[in-house]
Formats: C-alpha cells, structure tokens, sequence
C-alpha cells in the first residue's frame, strides 16, 4: 500500500509500556485469503475467459493496463469486499492484489476502471452471459438426470437519476427490477431490468435460450422451470408444454380456485378444531384460467392453523402426487432467495452509474464475483463448517487475513498472520485447489 503518516496516535500505556499507532507497517495486505479466489480463477479461467469477450477499443501499442489484469483487479476486490470504484485509488497499491491480478507495480486506476465499465455494450452482456451458462455446463462429467432452474426478480433500488429508473409502487422506491435465474446454488443468469414492467418480463425468452444450450450439451435432461406466482403466465407455460419442459409455478389466489380448494380446506379446518395441531392436506384439481389455451393441474396446499385458514396453490405438469411435488419441488425454490441476497453481500446493487449498459456490466461483475466464490465453497470447503456458508461469511471468515508480501527479482513471499484462526482451514482449502 502507499506510504502514510496522517496518523500517528499515541494511546494509554499497557504494562508500563507506551504504545503508539502509525502506518507506517510497510507492504500489508487485510486480504490474504484472496490466494484462495485467484486458484479458484486460475483452475476455472474465468477472468481469462471473460476477458476474451470484452469490448476494448483501446490501441493495443499504447495499452498499459491488460484487461484481464483490470478484470481481476475489479472481481477480486468484490470478493474481498470492495464494493466501489473509488477504492481501486489505494487499492491499486495493494501488493497482494497486484501479485494476484498478474503485475508487480500499480494496477489500474479508478478513472481507468471506469472507462472499461462505460465501453461495455448488450453484445458484452450477451457473451457473458452465455459464458456463464457454459461454466456452470462444463461443471458436470457427465450429463444430469434433471436440472431445475430457478427464476425470481429483486428490487434494485437507485439514488439518482439513472437511465431506466422508475418508481415501483410494491417496492414503494425508485429502483430497477434484476431478474435472477438459478439451478441449484449457481448462477445462470443476472440480467438488470426496468422496473416499470411485469415482473416476468422476458422470462420466457431467457428460458428458450436457456433450455436451447443446456440441450446442445444434454439433450437428454430433463428441465424443469420454476417460480413463484409472479411467472405463471400462460405464454411461459405453454411454450414448455410444447417443448417438453417440466414446471411447477406459483398461482395467485382468486375465487376460482378458493371455490375448487373449498371441501378440502374446510376438512383441514375441522382436524384442527379437533386436534388443536396444526394442518396441511394436500390435494389437487383441473383449472384452466381465462387467459389460458386449455386445462393444467393445480396442486392444492389445504393449511389451519391458529391464525385460520392459508392455502396455497401450485401448476405444474409434474406427476401428481401432490405432496411430494409441493414439497419436494416447489418449496426449495425458497433456498433461491438466500442466493439473491448473497448477489447483494457481492455489491449487485451498486448500479449508480448514469448509462444502462454499465450499470448491467456492474451486476455481472457481481454475478462473476459469485461464480468464483461457490466454486470455493462448493468444491474446497465441502464437508467443512462453511459448506452452505453466505459469502459475506466467508470473506470475513477467510478472505480477510493479514499479509505482509515481499518481493524482489526472483520470489514473491506472502506471509499469513500467524495469529489467524483457521490456519487449518485455510491450509485445507489450497490443497483441495491444487496449490503446492
């Protein structure tokens, strides 16, 4: 880090002897454990492969800072916590990051950053995020039975007057409405949208594009789409009706259904004045809403408890046994929300910039950030104490590690804080990455 002398404090004495505080510590880094992401990147080339793919109008005579470097530069710094541009001024200095981000003296810097963001286009975004479905497909040695993909949207909120903002009366904020699709605890898709729109907006043309790649590698998994009552739109449905792709969506309650569900809930309601327990029956029934081309099963959740009567109705055209299907294949589509609120511990939300474009390539940073951090816990921390830990967990857990790193002409010598707590952990995890 660069040289400082703004503080110099001088604070009460501890066994007779004086202790004093300066910055004077010389090449400290507060992220160590960023050795563990750059293996992570360095096994899964993600910021190699990325970068391949970016918009770079530059000269490439006249190039000082390669945009891979830049690249790692950005995504590793969202790892560790740094969230905002402005930080890459001092951060630029870090000797860990810069050893880690390929070069031995100063990366780039906030302006320089800032001109890469603002070059990226939809094309960039189209790449990328098609590059992420590739990683999560090359993930696999052989090909699945089943892949279930998660859609849900989030609120984005915004500060200023950015391209794209609108006020969203449910959210009662100014914000955009990112959609979000998942299989599993990895990220497919961050796509950044207006908020002034259905919240399934594009949804069915994300997953065409989805199921179209995913089957050019596995033609034969089964896909199934999933969601809350937000996506239960009939043009969604019955493209998978015709493509063979399995769904179990949320349904809005309405009379309708309230009326077809009526015997079963009232039997529910009676097993709990009787038992005084809580109760779940389930059943299910033919429906065909007004705006839809033909029949489709509904499952029905028949639930009393002491606050009265909750039910809960689902589509699908899985098998028909409806408990299994509600809560084997549509309850764990709640885990999603957990992986949304992780998007948010990696900075998703730091949408500030005025234009779209970059303020989409700010959510993918984001979602690559991500990327490399559940391969960490996915692969390396199996079977330890952090295997479903949230990434803002695992950063202050075991990224955030003292390190003094020397450097001459021929070795780079990071040494760890001794006093850290997970030496053994930490230990672990580079070995299961192949570090020797």
């Amino acid at each position: 880090m660069t040289e400082c002398k703004q503080l110099d404090l001088a604070l009460p004495r501890v066994k007779g002897r004086q202790v004093r505080v300066d910055f004077g510590g010389g090449d400290v880094s507060s992220d160590g454990g960023l050795i563990a992401i750059r293996e992570v990147d360095r096994k899964m080339k993600l910021t190699e492969r990325v970068a391949r793919l970016l918009r770079d109008p530059r000269m490439s005579g006249k190039v000082e800072h390669k945009v891979v470097r830049m690249l790692r530069q950005r995504v590793y710094g969202i790892c560790a916590g740094w969230e905002d541009l402005n930080d890459a001024e001092e951060l630029r200095h870090d000797p860990l990051l810069q050893t880690l981000a390929g070069r031995d003296r100063a990366l780039a810097s906030a302006s320089t950053l800032c001109r890469l963001e603002n070059q990226q286009d939809r094309a960039t975004a189209i790449r990328v995020s098609k590059l992420l479905v590739e990683l999560f497909l090359d993930g696999f040695e052989k090909e699945p039975e089943e892949l279930i993909l998660d859609f849900d949207a989030t609120n984005d909120p915004v500060h200023g007057h950015q391209e794209g903002r609108f006020f969203h009366g449910y959210y009662d904020e100014y914000c955009f409405l990112p959609l979000y699709v998942f299989c599993g605890d990895q990220l497919l898709v961050a796509y950044l949208r207006q908020s002034n729109q259905d919240a399934a907006k594009h949804a069915g043309a994300i997953l065409k594009l989805l199921v179209r790649q995913i089957r050019s590698r596995f033609p034969n998994t089964r896909i199934i789409f999933r969601g809350d009552s937000g996506f239960c739109r009939d043009l969604i449905l019955s493209w998978c009706d015709r493509f063979d792709v399995g769904y179990v969506v949320g349904i809005a309650r309405n009379k309708v259904l309230e009326k077809k569900g009526e015997e079963l809930q009232q039997k529910a309601a009676q097993q709990y004045a009787q038992t005084g327990q809580k109760q779940r029956l389930f059943g299910g029934f033919e429906y065909k809403a007004g705006s839809w081309n033909w029949m489709r099963w509904v499952i029905h959740k028949a639930e009393h408890t002491a606050k009265g009567s909750n039910p809960r109705f689902v589509v699908t055209s899985l098998d028909r046994d409806e408990q299994t299907v509600y809560e084997q294949r549509y309850c764990p589509r709640g885990e999603m929300e957990n992986r949304i609120k992780e998007q948010m511990q990696l900075f998703s939300d730091r949408t500030s910039a005025h234009e779209w474009w970059p303020n989409q390539w700010r959510v993918l940073l984001s979602a690559l950030a991500y990327t490399l951090m559940e391969k960490l816990r996915s692969t390396a921390l199996k079977g330890t104490e952090f295997a479903k830990a949230q990434m803002s967990t695992i950063r202050s857990k075991l990224l955030k590690i003292g390190a003094v790193i020397t450097r001459n002409s021929r070795t780079v010598h990071i040494r760890l804080s001794s006093s850290f707590p997970k030496q053994q952990l930490f230990a672990l995890i580079m070995h299961r990455l192949g570090a020797t």
